[in-house]
């Protein structure tokens, strides 16, 4: 999972991001100065650094004009309570990637660590065929058997489940689901997760009470494994 800095020196701030992104599987590491964050954006190269503008010893913006200097390309999220157009100008100018004001809603801004480091990092490609057990899995097509009999499977559960298969052996979390296969502006509950992947299992697992290949990583999200 992708290492995120996150450079904030309100303390209660800091532990609440830090919190929430953990809560996400995000390695993260955390400064509560500018001078402690540029050295571990040098040190630890963080797949994201999520950087307070207003910072004591060195400021967000010249953490980023730094890093920007150095050739360090690394994504960076902007946080700030400055609402002003000239600020934000200022920050994409010396290259934020994004920016957000504070207060802000945490969905939103996972939405968009989230968005940000699938531009970092293109998705891998989508598998277009599955198999395993007695289920085969055309995701082209959009169809299924199991034990060679035609399975019933909604679109939604084709689109899950092949999500799930492109990480296979990785957490995929309900976010990352809801956001990738409903889309955040529709952004249902969680519980639609859980009410779609009780679907797949007992479509596809042979004992759906004990699944061995749609597994449930509690408190995160869920994981596909081919061989149990």
């Amino acid at each position: 999972m992708s290492l995120i800095l996150v450079v904030e020196d309100d303390a209660a701030i800091l532990r609440g991001l830090a919190d929430n992104l953990r809560f996400e599987s995000y390695t993260v590491l955390t400064a509560a100065d500018g001078e402690s964050g540029y050295r571990l954006i040098l040190e630890k190269k963080p797949d994201l650094v999520i950087l307070d503008l207003m910072l004591p010893k060195l400021s967000g913006y010249e953490i980023c004009r730094k890093v920007r200097a150095a050739g360090i390309q690394t994504p960076i999220l902007m946080l700030t309570a400055r609402g002003e157009e000239a600020d934000r100008i200022l920050g994409l100018d010396l290259g934020a990637d994004d920016y957000v004001v504070k207060p802000f809603s945490i969905r939103e801004l996972m939405a968009r660590v989230r968005a940000i480091l699938r531009r970092a990092n293109p998705a891998r490609a989508l598998p277009e065929r599955l198999e395993f057990d007695d289920v085969v899995v055309d995701f082209l097509a959009y169809a299924a058997h199991k034990g060679g009999k035609p399975l019933e499977m909604t679109r939604k559960e084709f689109q899950v489940l092949r999500l799930l298969a492109s990480r296979a052996g990785e957490v995929v979390t309900r976010d990352e689901l809801l956001n990738e296969v409903w889309g955040y502006e529709n952004y249902p509950t969680t519980r639609t997760v859980d009410n779609h992947l009780a679907g797949l299992r007992a479509k596809l697992e042979r004992d759906p009470a004990d699944p061995q290949h749609l597994r449930t990583v509690y408190g995160v999200g869920y994981k596909f494994q081919a061989t149990p």
